[in-house]
């Protein structure tokens, strides 16, 4: 997952559910005028507004959902892991072992697993992600361990988190909520005993 689709992933999230933002697509032919970067920029904050609204009223934290999740698949690993506003807001969790990688919903706010799972094998996933996957089974830290650290150096509470490929190195990337903003906390999985992290 690239850091790019993490943000976008959370923003889309809140565009779909502001029904102001999906009237106003509905109601626009398909060509009319694009908007303006600015009112782009606008509408952006405001679902990045929304999705905090909505993610400080939540129960569950994400390394909790973490937990259910991996729970359901003896000896599974998070990939990766985002906050979905719907009704009930839920955790989006992709986790694997082996061969097999599932997805599931968790309640954010009553941690059971909502919705029907979605399993796949590692051969149906594009080239990227599945590099991605067969590189976080060789991992020692695992995702729980990232948001741990990522909350820390951030000073709030994880809201999605993945794996990303930069420079040919495999990082977890994790998204915190910290006050009114979304901080992206870069962390390299540890080399011998060693770890660095750089938040953005």
């Amino acid at each position: 997952m690239s850091k790019k689709h993490l943000f976008a992933l959370i923003v889309w999230s809140a565009a779909l559910t502001a029904t102001g933002a999906v009237a106003d697509v509905a109601q626009n032919p398909a060509d009319a005028d694009r908007p303006s970067a600015t009112a782009q920029s606008e509408a952006e904050d405001a679902a990045i507004r929304r999705v905090l609204t909505e993610f400080r009223a939540i129960r569950v934290p994400l390394s909790r959902a973490i937990e259910v999740a991996e729970r359901l698949h003896d000896g599974s690993k998070t990939a990766d892991i985002s906050f979905e506003l719907a009704n009930p807001p839920v955790y989006r969790v992709r986790t694997m072992r082996n061969e097999s990688v599932w997805e599931n919903a968790v309640d954010a706010n009553t941690e059971s697993v909502t919705g029907k799972e979605v399993e796949s094998s590692l051969k149906e996933l594009d080239r990227d992600v599945l590099a991605n996957m067969i590189a976080l089974k060789w991992i020692k830290q695992e995702m729980s361990d990232a948001v741990q650290v990522a909350e820390r150096a951030a000073s709030g509470s994880a809201l999605a988190g993945g794996l990303v490929r930069q420079e040919g190195k495999l990082n977890f990337v994790v998204v915190v909520a910290a006050g009114d903003h979304l901080k992206e906390v870069m962390l390299e999985p540890p080399k011998v005993g060693k770890q660095s992290a750089s938040q953005r």
